[in-house]
């Protein structure tokens, strides 16, 4: 089903630049104060590229994406790039779990894949996405026919085949990079096509998930249904693929981190009016003194036989759990799974009918943020006066991701934080190679 091949990945020249230097975040995750970062660190960050700033007022003719293509251009001119003969690479990323001293790696192996639309059944998502990102992705992909970053897709494979064909056999020349998350990313070229040739066959019966890059996904199937009316043979064959790094998802090295809620700016919110509606479907209880890891512990005890959240307020912190059949109480366009999801609990029960928060304002991130560190979370409610209540979640389980997504089901927004991100700029596709 699922159909890699090989690419003549673009890739940083190590004579001309440091990769340290260069390689960012995904778009997504660079914060301002990232993005100056970047820009101070190399004339050649990526981050000019994916996230560039606009210079002067935008037009149609000059604006951040063809100033991204022109940067594209001018440094491949000047040997920046340097261009692989066509090859998949191993991908791995060395790190502590946030908030354990448990050492991991997580490996995976970069492609091209073929791109298909959801109704084929072999890609699947399990979130959905928002027009605005998809936009902007699509006017960069427009103007640099380039993709910069990997799709972030899992595969299910329990002997782990490739795995051990990548990563157990000798000794290997890795180039290595240490992230600003202090992860270590070591990546390695493979154009033996003995080894491409098991590879293509060990994926041929493998259904995908998308993990991380939805946006990214859907915005190369809209490229993809543009480019099928060039005149441009070359850009359409290129077109029908994206970047990809597949993650086994029976591997030990997968960490989803859990994604807490912050709710803030609701005028009539007071603490004792929040828990006595609360008790109406969650059993609650009022908690002592509370740090990150106590509140882990409660979630992971409690959320063996129920639906569970801690509420950190600025008047003390509460558990809550759900009672039996409260599930009964959330809309019915969800499925029996969704429904045992922590998440669609928080967000349809307690967000929209216990705090009034509508969709469309949870859509649109009003009165909600997300933080990944508990820690965080809690100096948020202690020090912010605009935050009302936090909800610390625990962790989405790959099993309830790859359930809900195979059954062609999707989560809340912000529902799964796959740790670590993948860098950008390690590989790039570019669509016009050969053209």
């Amino acid at each position: 089903m699922a159909q890699i091949s090989a690419f003549p990945a673009l890739r940083y020249s190590p004579e001309k630049v440091r990769l340290g230097d260069v390689v960012t975040q995904p778009y997504d995750k660079i914060t301002p104060q990232m993005q100056d970062g970047y820009y101070k660190a190399s004339p050649y960050n990526l981050v000019r590229i994916i996230l560039g700033r606009p210079e002067g007022n935008e037009t149609e003719h000059k604006n951040r994406y063809t100033d991204a293509a022109e940067c594209l251009k001018n440094w491949r001119k000047a040997g920046i790039f340097s261009q692989d003969p066509p090859s998949i690479y191993a991908y791995s990323q060395r790190f502590v779990v946030p908030g354990s001293s448990e050492s991991v790696e997580r490996r995976s192996f970069i492609a091209a894949g073929t791109l298909y639309d959801y109704s084929e059944k072999v890609v699947f998502r399990h979130e959905q996405t928002l027009a605005k990102p998809k936009s902007d992705r699509l006017n960069l992909l427009r103007a640099t026919h380039a993709h910069f970053g990997q799709i972030f897709m899992l595969y299910s494979d329990p002997a782990q085949t490739i795995d051990s064909l990548f990563f157990e056999d000798g000794n290997h020349e890795w180039q290595e990079v240490t992230d600003e998350y202090k992860v270590l990313h070591r990546l390695r070229r493979i154009s033996d096509p003995a080894t491409l040739n098991i590879v293509k066959t060990e994926m041929a019966d493998r259904k995908l998930i998308i993990a991380d890059g939805h946006h990214r996904y859907e915005t190369a199937l809209n490229f993809r249904k543009e480019a099928a009316n060039a005149s441009n043979q070359c850009l359409k064959d290129n077109a029908n693929r994206v970047m990809m790094a597949f993650v086994n998802m029976d591997s030990p090295g997968l960490v989803i981190l859990p994604t807490h809620r912050v709710v803030f700016g609701l005028p009539n919110f007071d603490v004792p009016s929040f828990v006595k509606k609360a008790k109406e479907l969650y059993d609650v209880r009022e908690l002592g003194a509370l740090d990150a890891a106590k509140a882990a512990s409660l979630l992971a005890q409690s959320g063996k036989n129920a639906v569970s959240f801690v509420a950190a307020t600025k008047q003390g912190s509460f558990l809550l759990a759900a009672r039996v059949g409260s599930e009964a109480q959330i809309p019915g366009e969800f499925s029996a799974r969704q429904r045992k999801l922590d998440v669609v609990n928080l967000h349809s029960l307690l967000l929209e009918n216990t705090l009034g928060i509508s969709h469309e304002q949870v859509t649109n991130q009003q009165h909600i943020r997300y933080l990944r560190g508990a820690e965080e979370t809690f100096r948020a409610v202690k020090s912010d006066p605009e935050v009302n209540v936090a909800f610390l979640m625990s962790p989405v389980s790959i099993e309830q991701v790859r359930e809900i997504a195979f059954a062609g089901e999707v989560l809340p927004q912000k529902s799964t934080d796959f740790y670590p991100k993948l860098l950008s700029g390690l590989t790039i596709y570019s669509l016009d190679n050969g053209c």
